[in-house]
């Protein structure tokens, strides 16, 4: 499976990187500028020490790179974490950016879409944005990891998260709440 990961400027970096750490190999990456600087803040790393968990990483300003096009392939645009920004930029129809630009490819030729907004309490124009990419086929995940696993630090709660994402992209069977009551 062919990946995009998109990082916005969204508090919540650890839930991108950690969605790299857990997804099948193929995967191409797009930080954008706040998104780099949240991802230094609040986890330490750069966009180049996540190289060894992606293929290849594109600029964000980079609105000739080969995924701004409908005609090259990618099977899912994961964008974790969404900012409200991106989101309403998205839902608008506006592709100013690598990350935009490849989320209208993505609903323009019916490919898998995941918002993972990492911000609250949400506007009534965030919620109706958010309602419109839906009917439009993208997936809005809130960053809202289970509880129901019995987490023990911030990295199993990322963890358990990335496997809720893993488990929407098909890729990965997750433990449902009380799941080992239905064998």
């Amino acid at each position: 499976m062919r990946i995009i990961v998109g990082i916005t400027g969204s508090s919540g970096a650890l839930f991108g990187v950690q969605f790299l750490k857990q997804a099948p190999p193929e995967k191409y990456l797009i930080v954008s500028r706040w998104g780099k600087a949240i991802l230094k803040d609040e986890t330490g790393l750069t966009e180049g020490d996540l190289a060894p968990f992606v293929t290849q990483t594109f600029s964000d300003a980079d609105l000739a790179a080969p995924y701004s096009s409908g005609s090259n392939r990618f099977d899912a645009f994961v964008i974790i974490p969404c900012s409200t920004s991106t989101l309403g930029k998205i839902a608008a129809g506006i592709s100013d950016t690598l990350i935009t630009r490849v989320a209208n490819v993505a609903l323009k030729e019916r490919r898998r879409l995941v918002i993972c907004l990492r911000e609250t309490p949400l506007s009534t124009v965030t919620l109706e944005n958010a309602a419109r990419l839906s009917r439009d086929g993208a997936v809005i995940m809130p960053i809202a990891p289970p509880m129901y696993v019995h987490p023990q630090s911030i990295a199993d709660i990322a963890r358990g998260f990335a496997d809720k994402v893993l488990g929407i992209l098909g890729i990965r069977e997750t433990p449902g709440w009380r799941s080992e009551d239905i064998e």
